[in-house]
């Protein structure tokens, strides 16, 4: 046998896993386990400092992402070259990219998840004519630019593959970028986002269908017969899922039923169907992350199997492995091979011709629906946005030698303007309607008290429910049914999670917040309140409002005008712990309360939960609470007293109300004045159109319970701060204290960060005052502080209200 002596190119030595470590004399980065370790700790910390010095731009975290592995590639951190050779070598990219793309293919799973066939078979003309425009217009536009780019700076490339990969680039339209930005922007459910949604939604198949056509035509062999068995075997590909695959899928989430664990066997099998796909997909020429793609897609939505197998792997996924896909991307690309006028230009003319055929070709079709021309731009920009699909056919684009360096280059920057500028555009040319009818019962007290009272109360997780239901049961008093009506809304945060965005995807048509639709999806934390209203004659309607922490206060405050709450009740940022201190719950959750007072159409409560009635619901026959309402004046203090005086119609309920008195000549404040605590308006009440002093009111009152045994008045004359503490001291053996937020009172409680809760709360809700007493504290509604109002009233608005989830059916 002859032996070929020709010189040949020395290929270095394969990785090793591990090391024997540095007290062997071994480098760890010279191994690949710890060197990907670090590489992934490097990628994921530079990308989350990125996302939030980009958060208050309200930017979606792909952003950040792309930018992050820019930054690291050659084009910035990268052109050092000891960290380079240090953190990335050449010797390391096969595992790093392996490794990202096994992630890049689960995380496509979990896209087919959130697309739901059924949507995208009901597109409306509308949605489905401007998605048909969105795609031509810059496909057409890309052939173009494919000319350009060919004669100048793509020399030697194959046409036809080239043409389809320009077409595809400037077309694509992202479906969960989007999402992000429309769930971000509160647009999801408007008429705006809907349209959006489903334009994006046609628009991603659309673009899945070119790309696999682009990748049967960049293989090796010219021939096109190999192009078309390509094609066709994909397409029996997709076929044989439907047909074998999706049964057997479908079986498994049958026997998965609602409110039981989902079997280890069924999750094992349905990941290894995923990368079984991917494995088929990659054989047959078009690329593995389609067989998982198309195996997200036909898994059935209903019931908790998809949910669970998001659950499973959303983290894990988007949180370590994708950034690693956006880093193996950026060190690919150098923005330095865009140089010169030639390279600039392009680059304009590359993003000059996205945006231009997405946009106009948007905007043209939106007016012939006689879509109105704001919308008709928001819709352009929106739908504009790329995100990692695009990523992904630059990347095969790549890799299959149909883009050299500086297109990759110019093409990646051209998906990240397009995307950077989608939501400050947006914000700024379109802003949805938020227009109400006004209404009159805003607060607690008012002169007709047997006009229904409602109220909305909000919980962030199971912790805060007992105590809102034995709140609620304390409160309806011996009143006829339908004289309380609650709300319940449970606040979750938008998350970057797939789960948070699935939930978003069931809002029902119309409204804000987002509201579950259907039983199958309902939230299980509302149900509680469901159960409550089968045992009482309080009608309690539950909803979810899904938004980022920074604006859920706009749900909040729309949710209670466009219901005419009369309260909200928010619980308090902190909870107590099994020692008796209050442990914080983050400075977010704080926020958002201060946000709502200032915004709010009608009083405020914040609940102070130190287990009212104990961690179960407390039957109506059960109810023995004792209750203390501290009055020093003012119209906080007042609407404090109101609730109190509703709460003791309730039998079960012993209401003390503490009236503090200065010695005559002096004031409740000896002096100082209140610090920290911000006046909510006149210091007189409001009695609907008439303005009335504390003493008339407490008078009122007070005597208008005269034959109720369980009330008792109390007054009390103090000359300091210290009597009044030792006074509330000695009482804090009671179940809950009703308390104003701004009493004409010295601040009774040192360095307090609480001042929402105001002089008299912060002591009631400091640990050193009591572990057994829940505090709420109240604001009464004034129209000369709610400056800030986030619904604009008009008298010719109809008295429309957001729809409620269904309740159970008896």
């Amino acid at each position: 046998m002859a032996t070929d002596h020709s010189p040949t190119m020395a290929c270095p030595a394969p990785m090793k896993a591990t090391s024997n470590g540095v007290f062997q004399g071994e480098n760890p980065l010279n191994y690949a386990i710890p060197l990907i370790i670090l590489q992934i700790c490097v990628v994921v910390t530079f990308t989350r400092i990125l996302a939030f010095i980009l958060r208050p731009l309200r930017q979606p975290r792909v952003i950040a992402e792309i930018i992050g592995g820019i930054l690291l590639g050659p084009s910035a951190i990268g052109r050092n070259k000891a960290f380079l050779h240090t953190v990335f070598p050449e010797k390391s990219m096969t595992v790093l990219e392996t490794l990202a793309d096994i992630g890049l293919i689960f995380f496509l799973f979990l896209v087919g998840l959130e697309l739901d066939i059924r949507a995208i078979r009901r597109t409306g003309k509308k949605s489905l004519g401007i998605a048909v425009a969105g795609i031509t217009l810059p496909f057409i536009f890309g052939i173009g630019t494919s000319f350009v780019l060919s004669s100048t700076i793509v020399k030697g490339t194959r046409q036809g593959p080239f043409i389809v990969f320009m077409g595809v680039s400037l077309s694509i339209t992202a479906f969960p970028v989007l999402a992000r930005i429309l769930a971000e922007l509160k647009l999801l459910t408007t008429d705006l986002g809907r349209i959006a949604m489903s334009a994006a939604a046609v628009n991603d198949v659309a673009a899945w269908i070119l790309l696999a056509l682009a990748i049967s035509l960049t293989g090796t062999s010219t021939s096109p017969i190999v192009s078309l068995w390509v094609l066709l075997s994909g397409a029996a590909f997709i076929i044989f899922c439907v047909v074998a695959v999706r049964p057997l899928l479908a079986l498994m989430a049958r026997r998965s039923p609602e409110g039981e664990p989902v079997q280890e066997l069924y999750i094992c099998i349905t990941l290894g169907l995923v990368l079984a796909a991917s494995f088929v997909t990659d054989s047959i020429g078009i690329h593995a992350l389609f067989g998982a793609f198309v195996v997200g897609i036909i898994i059935p939505k209903d019931g908790p199997f998809a949910g669970v197998l998001i659950e499973k792997l959303e983290d894990m996924v988007s949180g370590l492995f994708l950034p690693l896909y956006f880093a193996a991307s950026g060190l690919k690309t150098n923005v330095a091979t865009i140089s010169g006028a030639q390279s600039w230009g392009l680059l304009v003319l590359v993003i000059f011709n996205a945006c231009f055929g997405k946009i106009v070709g948007t905007f043209g079709m939106a007016m012939l629906y006689k879509v109105p021309i704001r919308e008709a731009v928001a819709l352009g920009f929106l739908m504009n946005t790329k995100g990692l699909v695009e990523l992904i056919v630059l990347n095969i684009g790549r890799d299959r030698k149909v883009l050299n360096d500086q297109s990759f280059a110019i093409l990646v920057l051209m998906a990240l303007f397009t995307t950077f500028i989608t939501t400050p555009i947006v914000m700024a040319v379109y802003t949805p309607a938020r227009k109400g009818a006004p209404f009159k019962h805003r607060t607690i007290l008012r002169k007709d008290r047997d006009t229904e009272l409602r109220v909305l109360s909000c919980f962030h997780s199971t912790r805060n429910i007992p105590s809102l239901i034995n709140l609620i049961e304390s409160s309806r008093g011996i009143r006829k049914r339908g004289r309380l009506c609650i709300y319940s809304m449970h606040l979750m945060e938008l998350s970057e999670r797939s789960s948070a965005i699935s939930m978003v995807h069931k809002a029902r048509n119309n409204g804000l917040p987002f509201w579950n639709k259907i039983r199958d999806d309902k939230d299980y934390m509302v149900i509680a309140f469901e159960a409550y209203q089968q045992l009482s004659s309080v009608t309690v309607r539950p909803m979810t409002a899904i938004s980022a922490l920074n604006s859920i206060h706009e749900d909040i405050c729309t949710s209670a005008h466009r219901k005419r709450a009369s309260l909200i009740i928010l619980p308090f940022h902190k909870h107590q712990r099994i020692d008796g201190t209050m442990e914080s719950l983050g400075h977010s959750f704080h926020m958002v309360n201060q946000r709502v007072l200032r915004h709010a159409p009608c009083s405020v409560g914040i609940l102070v939960d130190r287990g009212l009635g104990g961690t179960t619901q407390v039957a109506a026959s059960e109810v023995s609470y004792k209750v203390v309402v501290p009055f020093f004046g003012g119209p906080d203090d007042c609407e404090a007293l109101a609730y109190g005086m509703r709460m003791a119609e309730h039998p079960g309920i012993m209401l003390t109300v503490l009236k503090f008195k200065a010695p005559p000549g002096m004031s409740l404040t000896f002096g100082s004045k209140p610090s920290g605590v911000v006046d909510n308006g006149s210091s007189k009440n409001k009695l609907d159109d008439e303005v009335v002093d504390d003493e008339a009111i407490f008078s009122e009152l007070v005597t208008s319970t005269d034959s109720n045994e369980s009330v008792k008045c109390e007054e009390r004359e103090v000359e300091n701060k210290e009597d009044i503490i030792a006074i509330l001291k000695s009482i804090s053996k009671c179940n809950l204290f009703l308390v104003g937020r701004t009493p004409p009172v010295v601040p009774l409680a040192y360095n307090s960060d609480c001042p929402e809760l105001g002089s008299v709360g912060c002591l009631l809700a400091s640990s050193d005052f009591s572990t057994t007493a829940s505090v709420l504290v109240l604001q009464q509604y004034s129209t000369t502080a709610n400056l800030h109002s986030l619904v604009e009233e008009d008298i010719n608005t109809d008295g429309y209200e957001v729809p409620d989830t269904p309740v159970a059916k008896v």
